[in-house]
């Protein structure tokens, strides 16, 4: 009796997963060609996916779910996703070019997400994007609850201006990444304090930074470097976010679960060192055995002394500098087709794991037409014909020796009582009649 209940309730379960699953997917809509034609009416969150794709299975769940909270909030944004390999000139449009591939489409527009592919990041990045590209702090109130909600995050201070219009343009290229306000210079926090104005700011890590226009560059430069925390957790997504900034990047490689005395010293070193000498070196500092990244050439340089207090790591980041540390890695020809190898390997590998028969479609029928091709080259006889033919013509004299001469007896002209010299025999044919 106990196990019969024991069966129905794990039916029931299945029955109740399956159930959540399909009302997930209600949530999701399959698009295909009429989508290019309709878009427009709607703002447009897009996962363009190949049905052989392993990160793509991994990603529908959470896609599932990104459409029922995006429905249930009541969110202007539509959900959907698209067969990239059925319908790969819509695909090829928007600039797809790998599998998955997740856009928000407003308007004319299309932006890219590189982040997590996880629920809360990708509706955060959703509602970054399809809202205002700059919004208005029109109170302290919202002021600080902005402060509360978001890490990092920019401020414009100030009229109508020169840097107002680099500010928008600025925020129209990298609102995927980090949010912008506006806001009076009542309305900001009275630690703030201003040399001139117009003015951009960062806030972030519990302090504020003011955008220079002599010290710092470009504006859009300025921000996307600025748009990190000075310490934060690395994963793969970050990293290669990073890596358009074209700084150094100190990462400390540790078990965050590790409580022991190393692991909690290195971690607070490599905090000390983002948080108080970040004028010295201006760049973004990691976690765990220190990697620093030169992401502009893709160099690397590892760890070559012990590390017992600060000091120890700026002394570390200033042999970098100046070039007393050896670099490994690069952007030279042959680490370019190493990471090329690498990444081809890795594909392939993903597509046979992934699904194995759609592996060896994709790579077995390729290679057995070239094999047939390369078999039929090398198998042909273009000489054959002509080397049986001579070869007949040549039995045919040896058969008949005397017919032969007497036909060419005929054939040859006289002028008066000298004959006129006969034309010269194949040399083949000589050679055979001497036989």
């Amino acid at each position: 009796m106990a196990a019969w209940r024991r069966g129905v309730a794990l039916r029931l379960c299945a029955t109740v997963v399956l159930l959540d699953m399909a009302f997930c997917k209600g949530f999701v809509e399959d698009l295909d060609e009429s989508f290019k034609d309709s878009r427009k009416d709607d703002i447009w969150l897009v996962d363009f996916y190949a049905p052989w794709c392993g990160h793509c299975k991994k990603l529908e769940p959470i896609w599932n779910e990104v459409g029922l909270e995006m429905k249930s909030i009541g969110s202007p944004v539509k959900v959907g996703k698209m067969d990239a390999t059925s319908y790969s000139s819509i695909a090829s449009e928007f600039g797809v070019r790998g599998y998955p591939t997740i856009k928000l489409l407003k308007g004319d527009l299309a932006y890219n997400y590189r982040g997590p592919r996880t629920k809360n990041d990708i509706i955060e990045f959703a509602h970054r994007v399809s809202g205002a590209l700059i919004r208005p702090l029109p109170s302290q109130q919202m002021f600080e609850h902005v402060q509360k909600r978001h890490r990092v995050f920019f401020v414009y201070i100030g009229g109508e201006s020169p840097l107002k219009e680099k500010y928008i343009d600025a925020a129209s290229e990298l609102i995927v990444y980090t949010y912008f306000f506006s806001a009076s210079e009542e309305v900001v926090p009275e630690y703030v304090t201003l040399k001139e104005m117009p003015a951009v700011l960062v806030f972030k890590d519990e302090t504020y930074f003011v955008y220079d226009e002599y010290e710092d560059g470009d504006l859009s430069s300025w921000i996307n470097r600025e748009r990190f925390q000075n310490y934060l957790t690395v994963d793969g997504f970050l990293l290669y976010e990073l890596g358009d900034t074209g700084k150094l990047v100190a990462i400390a490689v540790i078990d965050e679960k590790n409580t022991s005395t190393e692991h909690t010293r290195l971690k607070s070193i490599i905090q000390e060192v983002a948080r108080d000498y970040r004028d010295q070196f201006h760049s973004e500092l990691k976690v765990p055995t220190v990697v620093v990244l030169n992401t502009s050439n893709q160099q690397y340089f590892l760890l070559d002394r012990q590390i017992t207090n600060a000091e120890d790591m700026v002394q570390f980041i200033n042999n970098i500098l100046d070039g007393t540390v050896e670099a490994q890695g690069g952007d030279s020809i042959l680490q370019r087709l190493k990471r090329i190898v690498f990444d081809a390997k890795s594909t392939i590998v993903s597509i046979f794991k992934s699904s194995p028969l759609m592996g060896c479609f994709l790579f077995g029928l390729p290679l057995g037409v070239i094999s047939i091709m390369c078999y039929g080259i090398y198998t042909a006889d273009a000489d054959g014909g002509y080397i049986e033919e001579r070869y007949e013509v040549s039995r045919s004299e040896i058969e008949n020796p005397e017919q032969i001469e007497e036909s060419k007896a005929q054939q040859e002209p006289r002028t008066g009582d000298s004959p006129v010299p006969a034309v010269q025999e194949p040399k083949d044919v000589l050679e055979k009649k001497k036989d």
